[in-house]
């Protein structure tokens, strides 16, 4: 078992970056979606953080069916359900519950659990997870202590999406690690950012990180 779609999984490899989410008013949301769209970002995660969220998610799978739109802060099976009716293309989490992997696998919905240390690696690995959420990224010791935790295994093929601290200034570090899929970004569309609707903001953002990921990556992005 797999708990995150191969196709699906490289189709955000292919970008490299995952906007981060907090999103209050889902009336923005198509505009937001378009803005990262247009700048290189076709991937993004919305975190269950707000009431908006869903009809966030809902309107961008309507209305921008191009855009890879997910869920994050997934935190209990409830959860799971609620954003897979809602046409979530996948879910992530801060940290690895076993009810949750369950129910989303028997969904068929991708999901990556979060994880910051060995233990929490063979956890998810026991359970199908090959993809994984690297987080706290920054304030767990960052690319290198991501290389030394990942070093045992390197033969299971895993791929870490790390999120926590990740800017403009770090990002080219992650990215050049072969262990990163993709990198979750939340500075790239703040959340005062999108109330402010600061889409000029928002879009030199999203072009800045996604010249760097080309920049390590050539034309993959």
């Amino acid at each position: 078992m797999n708990a995150f779609n191969p196709e699906l999984a490289e189709k955000i490899k292919r970008c490299g970056i995952i906007a981060v989410l907090v999103i209050d008013d889902a009336s923005k949301a198509v505009k937001l979606a378009e803005t990262l769209l247009d700048n290189g970002i076709s991937a993004m995660e919305l975190t269950l953080r707000t009431n908006a969220a869903i009809d966030a998610l809902k309107q961008i799978r309507k209305y921008v069916p191009e855009m890879i739109a997910g869920c994050g802060t997934v935190l209990t099976p409830e959860q799971v359900e609620q954003v897979h009716e809602a046409g979530a293309e996948f879910a992530v989490a801060p940290g690895l519950n076993r009810r949750v992997v369950e129910r989303a696998a028997a969904l068929g919905l991708s999901y990556a659990p979060g994880v910051a240390t060995p233990s929490d690696i063979e956890l998810a690995v026991e359970m199908g997870c090959r993809l994984l959420k690297f987080f706290p990224a920054e304030t767990s010791g960052g690319i290198k202590h991501l290389k030394a935790m990942a070093a045992p295994y390197q033969h299971l093929g895993l791929s870490f999406i790390p999120l926590g601290g990740l800017n403009a200034a770090n990002l080219k570090s992650y990215i050049e690690s072969t262990l990163v899929g993709a990198i979750g970004g939340s500075w790239i569309a703040g959340r005062e950012a999108i109330a402010a609707d600061d889409w000029a903001g928002i879009a030199r953002n999203a072009a800045e990180a996604v010249a760097i990921v080309k920049s390590v990556r050539g034309g993959m992005v």
